[in-house]
């Protein structure tokens, strides 16, 4: 008894030395970077959206990389110690630590690349991109977790994020309103999901092989239309005069740093906002989720309790992927632009990416694709401060991040045990 007892308190206590050695490498690299910066950052805290003026912050970029260099010490040597000692920390305080590990890590990157610049490092702009640029990536992340937790592995929300994209600039010009648009996508988008259902479910065929080919399919018939009926009327079919606006919420938009963020954003950023909460509560506080659940995870069991597990993964894949559908009226509706080929280019696979990191959460996804979004941001906003970085070197941050992401900080993640599984009574 005491010898079994001893093994587990070894098994539960075992050093794991992945994020000491991340934190270790971040000390590091901020280092560095305090060592080899010269002069002063403009730090820009008001958007151009906002009337309130809020004079910019000018000071040293060195002593600001320093103060961020001592609290990424301090945390290098907790995560050190706590290892080495095997201390017991408390989930919450381990990722409070980390976030702050992130946060300081990545906000002296920034001000390493605009120490010394003429242009300004404007943080509250960034953010404004980061939920603009998150918000097809949450969708699609979303549309994962539906899909997943019900058993289907959805491979095609890259496809449905194309078809999305193409219907909601097509029917908002056609109709002549953006609102238009914001049907067609998610009905485009549970087209698509109808035939994954179909095949998948239906006929029983590898999940990841059918959403694999659906991909390829919404890809050449958007190419196919774009090339043959788009380019002919564009005025018509393809204009950019029926996008999105952004709703300001007055009062709210005026918060420094965070109001043009949540508070000005167009309707979309606002959709995915009640998605993510109704997901949330519906997935784990609901019949519906219970049940969707079950269906994933034991169908078996779920069907003996009188549940038709493959209507409810059906009906939920076309639902997930009408999720995706939506998210891909951003980059047509939400973007101000106008349809071209590959518009999604791989941001479903990044979902994807997302929907893992997040351990098929949609809070966490939602995390995650936040995290992807900013790395996007920061790369668009970099040759404005930084121009003398390789613009190569910069088009790779996102996946970058995404790569290191998964690999290091996803850790042990255990997806539905009955996905990719088809049931056959």
């Amino acid at each position: 008894m005491t010898t079994a007892t001893t093994a587990s308190t070894e098994v539960q206590t075992r050093r794991a030395w992945k994020i000491p050695v991340i934190y270790l490498l971040a000390t590091v690299l901020l280092g560095f970077m305090a060592y080899s910066a010269k002069g002063d950052v403009t730090i820009r805290l008001r958007d151009k959206s906002q009337s309130l003026a809020i004079p910019d912050i000018v000071t040293s970029g060195p002593r600001i990389l320093v103060f961020l260099l001592i609290v990424m010490t301090v945390l290098c040597l907790w995560g050190w110690a706590s290892t080495i000692l095997r201390i017991r920390v408390p989930r919450l305080v381990e990722v409070a630590v980390m976030s702050l590990a992130v946060l300081s890590t990545v906000l002296g990157f920034l001000v390493f690349a605009a120490t010394g610049s003429s242009a300004a490092l404007t943080l509250t702009s960034v953010l404004v991109s980061t939920i603009a640029i998150s918000t097809p990536l949450i969708f699609g992340s979303l549309s994962g977790v539906v899909s997943e937790r019900v058993g289907v592995v959805n491979i095609a929300i890259e496809g449905d994020l194309l078809v999305g994209a193409f219907a909601g600039v097509m029917a908002a010009s056609y109709f002549r309103t953006p609102y238009m648009g914001l049907v067609a996508a998610p009905l485009a988008g549970a087209l698509l999901g109808c035939l994954l259902a179909l095949f998948a479910v239906r006929y029983g065929v590898d999940q990841i092989i059918v959403g694999v080919v659906l991909n390829v399919l919404a890809l050449g018939l958007t190419t196919f239309f774009y090339q043959t009926v788009m380019k002919k009327v564009p005025e018509r079919l393809n204009t950019n005069q029926f996008s999105l606006a952004p709703i300001k919420i007055p009062g709210l938009s005026e918060i420094p740093v965070v109001g043009p963020m949540l508070f000005n954003q167009t309707i979309l950023v606002y959709l995915m906002y009640l998605a993510v909460a109704f997901l949330t509560v519906y997935l784990f506080r609901s019949r519906w989720g219970l049940r969707l659940r079950a269906c994933g995870e034991h169908p078996r069991a779920a069907d003996t309790v009188g549940i038709n597990v493959n209507r409810t993964r059906a009906l939920n894949t076309i639902l997930g992927s009408a999720f995706a559908g939506l998210g891909g009226a951003f980059f047509t509706l939400g973007s101000v632009l106008s349809f071209t080929d590959n518009i999604s280019a791989g941001n479903g696979y990044i979902a994807l990416a997302a929907m893992i990191l997040g351990k098929w959460h949609p809070l966490g996804a939602m995390g995650a694709a936040l995290m992807f979004g900013f790395a996007q941001a920061v790369a668009r906003m970099l040759p404005n401060v930084a121009p003398s970085i390789p613009s190569d070197l910069v088009a790779m941050i996102p996946y970058v991040v995404t790569i290191v992401a998964v690999a290091g900080f996803v850790g042990k993640s255990r997806p539905p045990a009955a996905e990719n599984v088809p049931y056959v009574k």
